[in-house]
């Protein structure tokens, strides 16, 4: 007979529980660079993210990534989350997902987690954490595009580390782009520049970060406006950027090259199968460089880009923090499970 065990539970933290949970700025970077930094020493799992695009009609795919961490988070995790591109139509997000967590030694699941609000924290996270390590001290201007979740905090967290002097903001929509623009002055408490067109928003920029919501590759954002320098992060869904963007940047670094160098989707896509972005002119993952076994930026006119497709491990590490907050603060629900 099966050896009978204590009931298990299920800790759940819905979307409302998350908002509660407050998390500061720094906070929410603290908990992902520590989860970059286990990557980098080699203390974890990753599996490259799948893509499940339906049949039901809609335009868009469900990103199922997969991580697991050893001690001390000691969590496995599977995050499901959609990219419906035409959501706001309904008033909805483009993208709704849970997290799931469970023990790495015994499977037992531990917690469901709202994935929406954790994929654009930990999203900016990582955009602000790469500045951190690879943006010019002392950058100045921000050229943002996209206003979708996860652009609100990219800018917001990466203000928080360098106190910009002048934000630039564009969207496709202007309804999406003033709307954007106006909740980002009014949380920062400064001007927020919105611009009616690309180049006016990342030409000159110190720091360049392009979020964009294509319906398929188009090369939007030219080569030419990047100034020498500059730190660039372009992480759409599909590619807006041109093929020579590669050729002018001193170092080329990646969340994660498993998951880079393959699958359908991605902004460096098309330079992978080019091979100009491969093993031999890859610098480094962010991991490697936040655990300091490779260099981030090391000289000032260095031009320097960073991809992320976004890391489960992110999501793994956020959410584990989530949870240890919320059982201090007596926030969320229990749920059982046998």
């Amino acid at each position: 007979m099966p050896v009978p065990h204590a009931p298990i539970h299920i800790d759940f933290l819905n979307a409302p529980d998350v908002a509660a949970l407050a998390l500061t700025d720094a906070e929410i970077i603290a908990a992902v660079e520590a989860g970059l930094a286990a990557q980098g020493r080699g203390e974890t799992v990753i599996e490259p993210r799948m893509h499940l695009i339906p049949n039901a009609g809609g335009n868009g795919h469900f990103n199922v990534l997969r991580g697991s961490f050893a001690a001390p988070i000691a969590l496995a995790g599977v995050k499901v989350i959609g990219d419906f591109v035409d959501n706001y139509k309904a008033g909805l997000p483009s993208e709704l997902g849970l997290l799931l967590l469970m023990d790495p030694v015994n499977g037992v699941p531990r917690a469901i987690i709202d994935g929406s609000h954790l994929t654009d924290m930990r999203t900016g996270a990582i955009t602000a954490i790469g500045a951190k390590h690879l943006a010019r001290e002392g950058s100045k201007v921000l050229g943002h595009v996209g206003a979708r979740g996860t652009a609100y905090w990219n800018v917001r967290l990466l203000d928080s580390l360098f106190d910009f002097d002048e934000i630039r903001v564009h969207s496709r929509r202007p309804e999406s782009r003033d709307a954007f623009g106006a909740r980002l002055s009014r949380d920062l408490g400064k001007p927020v520049r919105v611009t009616a067109d690309w180049r006016s928003c990342v030409e000159g920029a110190d720091i360049v970060v392009e979020a964009s919501r294509l319906n398929a590759p188009e090369p939007m954002l030219k080569t030419d406006w990047i100034k020498p320098g500059a730190f660039v992060v372009p992480y759409g869904t599909m590619s807006a950027v041109e093929l020579s963007l590669t050729d002018i940047m001193s170092k080329l670094v990646v969340d994660d090259w498993g998951q880079c160098k393959s699958g359908q989707f991605g902004s460096l896509r098309a330079h992978v199968e080019a091979g100009k972005l491969s093993e031999q002119t890859l610098h480094a993952e962010m991991g490697e460089i936040v655990a300091r076994l490779k260099p981030g930026r090391e000289r000032d006119d260095e031009t320097i880009l960073f991809w992320h497709r976004g890391l489960s491990l992110s999501d793994i590490a956020l959410g584990h923090f989530m949870l240890e907050k919320a059982a201090r603060l007596g926030i969320g629900q229990r749920l059982r499970y046998a």
